[in-house]
């Protein structure tokens, strides 16, 4: 199994090549389905990483307290 750090640079080096536009039609499309599975792979992998990360909040008391960390803005 590849890392995600792997599997980026895959996806990366695959999206290089369908842009320059000179690939058969075949090897095309053999190329985009592996994209679209290491694009998959990445996303969940992301998404994974983001529940695990925490951060620490100041409490009024000078404690810290952890706290999941979410990317929607609170108003």
């Amino acid at each position: 199994m590849s890392t995600f750090e792997e599997s980026l640079k895959k996806l990366e080096t695959i999206v290089d090549q369908l842009e320059k536009g000179d690939l058969p039609l075949e090897e095309s499309l053999k190329l985009f389905e592996e994209g679209v599975v290491l694009s998959a792979a990445c996303k969940q992998e992301l998404e994974a990483a983001e529940g695990k990360v925490q951060m620490l909040v100041k409490q009024r008391d000078g404690s810290l307290k952890a706290e999941p960390f979410t990317t929607e803005k609170q108003g």
